[in-house]
């Protein structure tokens, strides 16, 4: 494992997404805000971070059906996030991590049903969370 500096700019884009672990965030949210917490911050170097952070686990990043951008959540633990299903509220953009036991269950009614192969870490389960359908 290579070491890695620990710079500020990833210290505080670490905490700001423990602060949040529920919302999720484009990269020029994260810069936006970070550009007022670092002097002189650069995208590259939140691009840089982000990506760094989503392949070593502690951020998902997921692109929506119907939108240019990338957005990352912190992944509250759960490292291999390419290996399960996941469902996010379309309205709040909340991520549910869904665990073996339902995939397992969900990926061999797909096959028998329908003959369809999913691929866990790429499947993302749309709809509504509890909190968004309340309002």
């Amino acid at each position: 494992m290579k070491n890695e500096y620990k710079t500020k700019a990833r210290a505080f884009i670490n905490g700001y997404f423990e602060e949040h672990p529920d919302n999720r965030f484009t990269a020029k949210e994260i810069y936006d805000w970070l550009s007022k917490k670092v002097e002189g911050v650069n995208r590259t170097t939140v691009y840089r971070n982000l990506d760094r952070m989503s392949e070593q686990g502690f951020l998902m990043k997921m692109k929506e059906p119907n939108s240019d951008s990338w957005f990352y959540q912190y992944s509250k633990g759960h490292a291999h996030c390419g290996k399960h299903m996941h469902a996010q509220c379309s309205n709040c953009g909340k991520v549910f991590h869904l665990e073996d036991k339902f995939v397992g269950e969900f990926e061999k009614l797909m096959d028998s049903e329908y003959g369809f192969s999913t691929e866990p870490g790429n499947t993302v389960i749309m709809g509504k969370c509890k909190d968004c359908r309340v309002k």
